[in-house]
């Protein structure tokens, strides 16, 4: 029990900006630091869905409301995966080798490509956001976790394309073949309550996830030779956006 207390300490120190109390990050309390890394996304979930539902008394309903809901990730987790988003746009728009888009990877500057998928990036949430309805607010809430325990799931069952970086590192302590199973029912579980809670949102918000997740290991494959940290990120990113876009199309379509 003590070590899976502290895989949680080191999964929400590392992955969000919520205090936590000091830990040794050994191989021992990282085995299972991946098991909590959706619980990550249900404290942006829960957060998501109170302020949602009832940030308008103290925010409004408008615009300021809306920027406020879609930067509820950002105060939690600090950006962490918004870094990697940037990052990977840098070294797909390079139309480098392999070898020289890793080294872009690394690199802390920020190119021009990064900045012009960060506003893309940014816009199009805002546009979305802002068509959020109610009925939305719940499915949203479990996309987080989704999102997670994808991301989780591509890092231990993936390809690496390097042997070093954090993402290596908590694979190779990992624990992988119970860190898959604890994914997969994550998976399930919250595919199912998102269909539940709303199914038509529901369903096309988990087919849209799964779908990013195949096209993600066919780019990391393809583009970097596997996948790492910052590609991690990317695929977080994206699919949290292509949800809650395809809930709007989805929106749109029923009426």
């Amino acid at each position: 029990m003590r070590r899976m207390i502290q895989s949680c300490i080191i999964a929400f120190a590392m992955y969000s900006k919520i205090p936590m109390p000091k830990t040794q990050w050994e191989k021992e309390n990282m085995k299972y630091a991946f098991c909590f890394l959706p619980l990550v996304g249900a404290v942006i979930g829960a957060l998501t869905y109170l302020f949602g539902r009832y940030g308008g008394k103290i925010a409004g309903d408008g615009i300021f409301h809306t920027i406020l809901l879609m930067m509820i990730p950002i105060f939690v987790t600090g950006g962490i995966h918004v870094d990697g988003l940037l990052d990977t746009a840098d070294a797909l728009n390079s139309y480098k080798p392999k070898e020289e888009k890793l080294k872009i990877l690394k690199d802390s500057h920020a190119g021009a490509f990064a900045i012009i998928v960060g506003i893309c990036y940014f816009f199009i949430q805002f546009g979305a956001y802002s068509e959020l309805t109610q009925e939305m607010l719940p499915v949203l809430s479990c996309s987080f976790i989704l999102s997670r325990a994808l991301s989780a799931l591509a890092v231990v069952s993936f390809r690496m394309a390097k042997n070093t970086g954090l993402a290596a590192t908590f694979a190779e302590m990992a624990v992988k073949k119970r860190v898959q199973i604890v994914m997969i029912c994550y998976i399930v579980l919250c595919s199912v309550a998102m269909i539940a809670l709303q199914p038509v949102y529901g369903i096309c918000t988990v087919c849209a996830a799964v779908l990013e997740f195949f096209y993600y290991r066919h780019m990391a494959y393809k583009q970097f030779g596997g996948v790492t940290g910052d590609l991690a990120g990317f695929y977080l990113q994206t699919s949290e956006l292509l949800m809650v876009v395809v809930m709007v199309f989805a929106s749109y379509l029923i009426g």
